[in-house]
């Protein structure tokens, strides 16, 4: 029993190196399986959940990410939205375009996308969901794309850009979304301010 706990260790230090840039992959490794605390999981003020003024043409209960800020909206009419900082995909992995939410998922498993393993070979194929598990404890799938919105247990990674496409949320952030959007909500992913 110990020897699959060390393994499971060993995979989630894998999964997390995959998903941080190399200096956070780096001191991600000397903690594998690491589970937040709820200290760590308070972010910098400025992404911090929070109702902010939104002017969009989009109806309410569309959620609009904007990669250059950072910062995901779930639309709720009269120019307000609810404001979530993010992570975002790294250079070379942004995207942008718009897509229905497909599943949700609790605790989500991780497998990786064949994509994922052809670049990175050295990664499990399979991670179980739980608080050590870099997904995090809720994912929104995206149409039939291999990319989520979706927690993370490196919360120091919310403002940069260090995923392979999927954008990342603290878990408590992550928990709200989830209760508050069904399948089926329609989520505009954007790489240029709108003016």
């Amino acid at each position: 029993m110990r020897a699959f706990w060390v393994r499971a260790a060993l995979a989630a230090a894998v999964v997390a190196s995959a998903c941080t840039g190399s200096a956070l992959a780096q001191r991600d490794e000397e903690r594998p399986g690491y589970v937040p605390t709820p200290d760590e999981e308070q972010l910098q003020p400025q992404f911090q959940r929070q109702m902010v003024f939104f002017r969009t043409n989009e109806p309410p209960g569309t959620i609009i990410v904007d990669t250059p800020s950072r910062y995901l909206y779930l639309v709720q009419g009269n120019n307000r939205a609810i404001r979530y900082g993010i992570g975002v995909g790294r250079d070379g992995f942004q995207w942008s375009g718009a897509l229905n939410i497909t599943r949700k998922q609790e605790w989500p498993d991780w497998t990786p996308p064949p994509e994922m393993i052809q670049r990175q070979p050295y990664l499990p194929r399979f991670m179980a969901g739980g608080p050590g598990n870099p997904m995090g404890a809720r994912a929104l799938y995206l149409g039939t794309t291999v990319y989520r919105l979706h927690g993370t247990n490196a919360p120091e990674t919310i403002g940069t850009a260090v995923s392979s496409g999927c954008f990342r949320l603290v878990n408590p952030d992550i928990i709200d979304l989830y209760e508050r959007v069904p399948v089926g909500t329609r989520v505009v992913v954007r790489q240029t301010p709108v003016l």
